[in-house]
């Protein structure tokens, strides 16, 4: 066992603090009951503190941290790029679809979908999401988050995914949105203070007690570590094809996952006016800046620790499994600092799963239960369905999480081609949907097809063509082919368009202010790092 009493002694302290203040801020007046607006939406009371907090806790989990950390031991700094360009999409979606969700008083994205294009398009994709949601993004975060537990604590790692699963539902079923968003406030104050100890302690080693000196080592002696556009010859050009990785499918991969993915735009639904989601989408626009700083940078800090002068790792065990390389540098910290860059890890992994079961239960709940089921229930007994709901998703990820994921190299990679599938049609849709007035349900439903069919094809017939230039090109197929099925068939109707005469675009001047600042800044990035 690498955790020793005081590192245990801080999770536990960690534990106690987060479910207190779940429960703290669960509590409803006395004589009044909960009701589904409440639960899944915070009450529609989220400042913007919290909301981007919430974000960025829900975001960065174990897929981040133990994938993005293996994946800068495989290929280094390019591997950024997805928490870099994500800064650009969460200013989109602020601008751009936030005033449309929120003036037209959408719960869930298949609401969205159901007002837009009927009951079919919306039905198919609550189905898909609770389906992705479940089998892909909880089992990637429980089995990395097992393999993290343990490496540390030799528990197994079915049995550590059941408590990382148990401690998520514990304090998230409570209060719903509202106990998740304020709780990864915590969160997020523990995953920052973790990992830049993690960045600063590995430096250190390499730099002989000196962070700069340990930085500069590994830039002047691990230069291809630090190209953020590859070229055809170098390592990870497959997942992360040069040039096209500025101008590809990556941005669809971002757009699907920032704008119309329910677990992360759910925060911004539950704001109490647009002003206030689009600032803390700028918020998390800004900690984006910083994330590679503390997922990537150990990740590339192990190729030098792993080497024979140094030794601290066993390059073998991190070759064999890049997933390995995180855990391993845990487990060479310092006592007590190790127990809080685990209670670190461990707020990533649980705020994560609970933003998940909470969304997986809105969804059932809302577009599935109330909406075909039993439509005239009791608000108490819809937040009861979506409790049920959560606890049931997660055994089912329990169990999916070793089957599916035991024989990859890289979880992180994988999840993102599993996405890559349905990703451009998602995206399609919404776009189509929004500001294309003749777009219909045939569309939808074609371009949701194409992007399946298509993608399969370029999967299995041009297995080496990059998986971020077949979303693009698969993407532009999707928005061609929804036109024009539109075009051949019927008009939709007058009350299912979007007009946009009364969505207000206009940002602030604040809000302008930090996304030229944003801007600038990765500009600057790329060129330093191109």
């Amino acid at each position: 066992m690498s955790l020793n009493g005081l590192d245990i002694f801080v999770l536990i302290a960690y534990a106690v603090i987060l479910f207190g203040v779940a429960i703290y801020v669960s509590r409803e007046p006395k004589g009044r009951a909960k009701s589904t607006e409440d639960y899944f939406l915070a009450g529609k009371s989220l400042p913007w503190w919290a909301i981007g907090a919430s974000l960025i806790a829900a975001n960065i989990s174990a897929e981040q941290i133990i994938g993005m950390s293996g994946e800068g031991y495989r290929i280094g700094l390019a591997i950024a790029a997805y928490e870099w360009q994500a800064a650009i999409v969460l200013i989109l979606v602020a601008k751009y679809f936030l005033p449309i969700f929120l003036k037209r008083e959408i719960y869930t994205m298949p609401q969205f979908l159901d007002q837009r294009f009927g009951r079919g398009v919306k039905t198919t994709m609550s189905i898909y999401w609770i389906a992705l949601y479940t089998l892909v993004n909880l089992t990637v975060v429980l089995w990395l988050g097992g393999i993290a537990v343990e490496t540390l604590t030799g528990v197994n790692i079915v049995i550590a995914m059941a408590g990382l699963g148990a401690f998520a539902i514990a304090y998230s079923i409570l209060g719903g949105l509202k106990a998740v968003a304020l709780t990864d406030i915590i969160q997020v104050v523990i995953l920052v203070i973790g990992g830049l100890f993690i960045a600063i302690l590995t430096l250190n080693m390499i730099g002989n007690g000196n962070f700069f000196n340990g930085f500069e080592r590994l830039y002047t002696e691990l230069p291809d570590k630090f190209n953020m556009i590859f070229d055809k010859d170098q390592k990870g050009y497959d997942t992360l094809p040069g040039i096209w990785t500025l101008l590809g499918g990556l941005w669809i991969l971002h757009l699907n996952y920032w704008g119309f993915n329910q677990y992360i735009i759910q925060r911004a639904l539950g704001a109490k006016d647009v002003q206030e989601a689009q600032k803390g989408l700028v918020f998390a626009a800004a900690l984006k800046l910083i994330m590679p700083l503390i997922i990537v940078l150990p990740g590339i800090a192990a190729v030098m620790l792993a080497r024979p002068e140094i030794g601290a790792l066993d390059a073998s065990v991190l070759d064999a499994k890049t997933d390995a390389t995180y855990p391993s540098i845990m487990s060479i910290m310092p006592g007590g600092l190790r127990g809080l860059i685990f209670a670190a890890l461990v707020a990533a992994i649980v705020s994560s799963l609970a933003s998940m079961v909470n969304s997986i239960s809105t969804i059932f709940t809302m577009d599935i239960y109330k909406s075909m089921i039993k439509p005239n229930e009791s608000e108490t007994h819809y937040v009861s369905v979506g409790r049920i709901t959560a606890i049931l998703a997660m055994i089912i990820a329990v169990i999916a999480a070793k089957p599916f994921l035991g024989g990859f190299e890289s979880a992180f990679q994988t999840v993102q081609e599993y996405t890559g599938f349905i990703a451009p049609g998602i995206v399609a849709v919404f776009l189509l949907g929004m500001f294309v007035q003749k777009t219909n349900s045939t569309g939808a439903f074609t371009a949701l097809i194409v992007s399946v069919v298509v993608s399969l094809v370029f999967k299995f017939g041009l297995p080496d063509f990059s998986f971020v230039n077949r979303i693009w090109v698969v993407f532009l197929l999707c928005m061609i082919l929804g036109v024009a099925a539109s075009t051949l068939t019927t008009a939709p109707r007058e009350e299912q368009l979007v007009r946009m005469g009364d969505v207000n675009f206009k940002t602030n001047k604040m809000f302008n202010i930090w996304t030229v600042i944003i801007v600038l800044i990765l500009i600057a990035l790329y060129a330093k790092f191109w």
